[in-house]
């Protein structure tokens, strides 16, 4: 099986040229065409001969796929459907907004987390995607030039493919690859302890942590992953960095009718965030097969919110995208359907 280009940083990519008997400087060519310029073909790198172009093609392909499937939302989100590796497939959504264009991005298919209230969680886990993978989601949608930003918030937990997504953060960020500032970049978790700690400590984009209720036992209840990494340990972790500058941390709150959406629990998050620099969305919860819980009604969320934003705490109710096309938090599962 041929290796991939995309992926492949320029030191992998000189290297890659030179195997192939070339000079280095092509392999600066190929990532010009691959990341800055976004060519999904190679009929489209016209400054590299055709000679040059069978060689690499003897031993590696681009590694770009054109998606499968294609949804659209009546707000205007999109939704793409991508094979990944020889059974599954993995989607990514488009969510535009003003001058904004920001791509939700799946790491992973499946997800082996098990939140009961996610759709990707339900599913079980199928595979981490690969570099190439996760960059081909940038590459090869329609919208690829006018991106804006990106959020880790697809299939799977980012932190449990964290080599790959580290990578494809690095290409995404560096001068040779998209150029990216690391702000236009956030990676939601549910915290995986100590991949956390690296990725703290290794990358500048921001954290958004999939919190959902503040008391341990009820958190269990529906994430499992409060066992193995509780969140009063996440949160002392958090702590433990500065984010006061132009790195982020919020926490994501799905709320749920009569689960965690009353004063007890908007009372119990405000002791558990006291003092930290953050910001807690509250999202709606998107119903789902086989699950009893429903959404909070929208008199509560903002009851919740401007309680929480008059003990000192900035608190948002995030708008729902896509939910027509099953776009929205919670709702990927990879399904082989086009609209």
């Amino acid at each position: 099986m041929k290796q991939k280009l995309l992926g492949k940083n320029l030191q992998e990519l000189s290297e890659a040229a030179v195997a192939c008997g070339l000079k280095p400087f092509v392999g600066r060519q190929i990532a010009d065409w691959l990341y800055a310029k976004r060519a999904t073909g190679w009929d489209r790198m016209v400054n590299i001969s055709k000679d040059s172009k069978a060689r690499l093609q003897e031993m590696y392909e681009l590694g770009t796929s054109a998606p499968i499937g294609s949804a659209l939302s009546s707000d205007g989100t999109s939704k793409y459907l991508f094979k990944a590796g020889e059974t599954n497939a993995v989607e990514a959504v488009l969510i535009p907004d003003e001058d904004r264009k920001t791509l939700c991005v799946s790491s992973q298919a499946g997800c082996k987390m098990g939140c009961k209230f996610c759709m990707t969680g339900r599913q079980g886990w199928h595979g981490n995607l690969d570099v190439a993978d996760i960059l081909n989601q940038f590459v090869s949608i329609p919208e690829s030039d006018s991106l804006t930003n990106a959020v880790f918030m697809g299939m799977g937990e980012p932190l449990d493919n964290y080599g790959a997504v580290s990578k494809a953060i690095g290409i995404l960020t560096s001068p040779e690859g998209f150029g990216w500032s690391p702000k236009r970049i956030t990676l939601s978790t549910i915290g995986v302890l100590p991949v956390l700690k690296k990725y703290l400590d290794e990358q500048r984009c921001h954290l958004a942590v999939s919190l959902h209720n503040p008391f341990p036992e009820e958190r269990l209840e529906l994430m499992p992953v409060q066992k193995a990494w509780p969140l009063s340990d996440v949160v002392g972790l958090i702590r433990q960095y500065d984010f006061s500058g132009q790195r982020r941390v919020s926490f994501e709150y799905t709320m749920f009718a009569g689960w965690n959406d009353d004063k007890r629990h908007a009372d119990a998050l405000i002791r558990l965030l006291e003092g930290l620099e953050c910001r807690v969305n509250l999202i709606r919860f998107h119903e789902i097969p086989d699950f009893p819980y429903r959404c909070s009604p929208d008199v509560r969320m903002e009851e919740f919110k401007n309680r929480l934003n008059n003990h000192g705490i900035v608190c948002t109710i995030r708008a729902s995208r896509g939910e027509d096309i099953l776009a929205a938090c919670g709702m990927l599962a990879g399904q082989h359907s086009q609209q």
